[in-house]
């Protein structure tokens, strides 16, 4: 319902949640005139944290200059501004599986954390309020950032948020991410990963294909591993396929340190994940492979944007030969 971005399934939504007591507030949050604080949530998933929790930090960080400026995130999203000394960070562990109830009761718990005086909590559509239904303090004191029903079908999320934060709060805000610096002498990034959705893949040659066009360019590339299992086995595999496999760095570890290495790169590549977000918002021009997206609206509000050239390939309909034969015109841009 979420991945439609149609306002009558978002509503549909807030009709189910009312099973576990939930509705949304018709409350109208006012900025008081003093804020000592301000709560800024995380999205849950890395690249949504980039794309829009990155552009509220950096917001309010302009708006509120003398406020404390805190992330409420898991440890792997908090990794991604880690090295920001103008922000502080709150460790909230999401649950991401097991029963409703038990993610429910998550956004309360959260509520006895958040709310006092002087305190702002600005929600970019976070999973620890199912979507804005939980209040995670004084409601007249919780911005809400509606990201599944504001803009029309063709509008980015990066722009969606830039608007809503201009109405809401008098400034925008800009994608950014500042992970702790790792060493890295790699031209080019990629990351294979497709966080367990294996229709975001493309099969057959492509996955080695790549890796050999952007070796043929670039000195060295660093290949993200992944985190074990399959996934490694088919980067692992696909390296070895490639033939230039004396030219790629393996990186395993973190995704920060990940993002790291892409910001100090010329050139990035990969699937819908949260690698094409970090490199954009490290102004890193970069080729995203669309493949399996819900529909067409989806893609459009989650293309990466940023400042670089930011080239986007819909594959879907299209098989592993003919993504390649139409690769070096992206690599070349």
């Amino acid at each position: 319902m979420a991945d439609s971005f149609d306002p009558a399934q978002s509503a549909r939504y807030d009709e189910l949640m009312q099973a576990w007591g939930l509705q949304r507030s018709d409350v109208v949050p006012a900025i008081p005139e003093r804020v000592e604080v301000v709560h800024v949530l995380s999205r849950v998933t890395l690249g949504a944290d980039i794309k829009i929790a990155g552009m509220v930090l950096n917001a309010m960080k302009r708006r509120f200059p003398e406020a404390r400026i805190v992330f409420v995130a898991g440890r792997k999203s908090i990794g991604l501004f880690e090295a920001d000394r103008r922000l502080e960070f709150f460790e909230a562990a999401y649950p991401r599986t097991g029963p409703v109830s038990r993610r429910i009761a998550f956004g309360h718990e959260l509520r006895a954390t958040l709310e006092g005086p002087n305190r702002i909590v600005v929600d970019p559509d976070s999973r620890m309020t199912q979507l804005g239904l939980i209040a995670p303090c004084e409601p007249d004191r919780h911005f809400h950032f509606p990201s599944r029903t504001l803009g029309d079908a063709v509008a980015n999320l990066t722009e969606l948020t830039a608007q809503w934060l201009q109405e809401t709060f008098g400034v925008s805000g800009e994608a950014f991410i500042a992970p702790r610096p790792v060493a890295s002498d790699a031209e080019a990034a990629i990351s294979l990963g497709v966080g367990e959705n294996e229709s975001k893949r493309v099969t057959g040659r492509f996955e080695a294909g790549l890796i050999r066009l952007v070796g043929e360019r670039y000195r060295t590339v660093c290949v993200d591993r992944g985190v074990g299992g399959e996934e490694s086995r088919r980067v692992t595999a696909a390296v070895e396929a490639s033939g230039i496999g004396n030219r790629v760095r393996f990186h395993e570890g973190s995704f920060a340190a990940f993002a790291s290495i892409v910001g100090q790169s010329r050139f990035y590549a990969g699937y819908d994940s949260a690698g094409q977000h970090a490199a954009a918002a490290a102004g890193v021009p970069l080729l995203t492979v669309f493949a399996g997206a819900p529909s067409a609206v989806f893609r459009a509000r989650w293309e990466p944007k940023g400042p670089a050239n930011c080239a986007v390939l819909n594959a879907d309909g299209m098989t592993s030969d003919a993504i390649l034969q139409q690769l070096p015109r992206f690599l070349l841009a």
